[in-house]
């Protein structure tokens, strides 16, 4: 790992990123809270289960996926599951998992919620951009991505397992 300091534009776009990660994702999540009644952390669960094969995954599979840890994850789908969104299921293959799978209230709820999602996502990042903005900003987020990956193989490989199809993939939430 480089030790220097962060030169003063290296900070500009560190501190730039940080603040601006922190504060749209708390819009966003306000903004589409009030509007539908779900988080943006129930979106993320839910658009993971609606892309997926039967609507459904393994909890192991479903936690790389959404990139959270063990406990984060079991108690969000706790809370997802009193309200209907999901259900937990026995794994048929390992009486040791559990399968996650999307209900249809989940469904109904996720679908409902995705033209806020996006109209929000709009709103606040994507229409203040210009075409080459964005495809930079993909460009950004995908090497970011591959170097994490790198650093933990074996979670980057369970969740391409939960995929349908390998590269990128529609998500019918946003």
């Amino acid at each position: 790992m480089k030790t220097h300091p962060l030169t003063a534009r290296e900070q500009r776009a560190w501190e730039g990123y940080r603040r601006m990660q922190g504060l749209l994702a708390s819009h966003l999540n306000r903004h589409l809270l009030s509007e539908t009644g779900l988080s943006d952390a129930d979106v993320v669960i839910l658009d993971a289960l609606l892309a997926a094969p039967d609507h459904r995954l393994r909890s192991l599979a479903l936690r790389c996926e959404v990139q959270w840890e063990k406990s984060r994850l079991s108690h969000h789908l706790a809370r997802m599951q009193q309200r209907g969104l999901v259900s937990r299921e026995e794994c048929p293959e390992d009486s040791r998992g559990a399968v996650v799978r999307l209900t249809d209230t989940g469904r109904a709820a996720v679908t409902a919620a995705a033209g806020y999602r996006v109209a929000a996502i709009r709103s606040y990042l994507l229409d203040l951009l210009t075409p080459e903005q964005v495809d930079t900003l993909g460009d950004i987020s995908e090497a970011v991505l591959a170097r994490l990956a790198r650093e933990d193989p074996h979670r980057h490989a369970i969740a391409e397992l939960a995929r349908p199809d390998p590269g990128v993939r529609p998500h019918p939430g946003v």
